[in-house]
């Protein structure tokens, strides 16, 4: 499969926005395994190749393990490899991404609410957009992956 075309030079500015949101994201509570998990299970349920190779990869630079990358699709039968707060957020994430099924759900909501204040789950949602914009992204136009 051939790239369409860089979407960074094609539309740069749009592009541009889209790395302003990565930016945002860098002053979360969140912790860049964290971020991780919620770019490669997003990847996971989008099917995109681009991402999954490099958050993967990121993810093992961080000090992932490899157990828990390769059960994270899984991580709902693999509980006991991650914290309640990865559930929480895994489980934000997996909506978000599946947003048309039944948005964020008023149970993993209300779960998120006793861990989470609101700047903090408003961190983890926005993460999750993020990498579903780079999934959209990468998918629509082709972006080969290990670049």
């Amino acid at each position: 499969m051939s790239t369409r075309f860089n979407m960074a030079t094609v539309n740069a500015a749009a592009y541009q926005a889209g790395i302003g949101m990565e930016k945002a994201l860098q002053n979360s509570f969140l912790t860049p395994i964290q971020k991780e998990l919620i770019k490669i299970r997003a990847s996971q349920i989008n099917g995109c190749a681009f991402c999954l190779d490099m958050h993967t990869k990121d993810a093992l630079k961080y000090g992932e393990t490899l157990q828990r990358i390769f059960l994270l699709n899984a991580w709902k039968d693999a509980r006991e490899l991650y914290t309640l707060e990865e559930q929480v957020i895994l489980a934000i994430a997996e909506e978000v991404t599946l947003i048309s099924q039944k948005g964020l759900s008023e149970e993993v909501y209300q779960k998120a609410k006793q861990i989470f204040n609101e700047t903090q789950i408003a961190d983890i949602i926005m993460a999750a957009v993020t990498i579903n914009m780079w999934n959209r992204i990468a998918i629509s136009t082709h972006m080969p992956i290990g670049n």
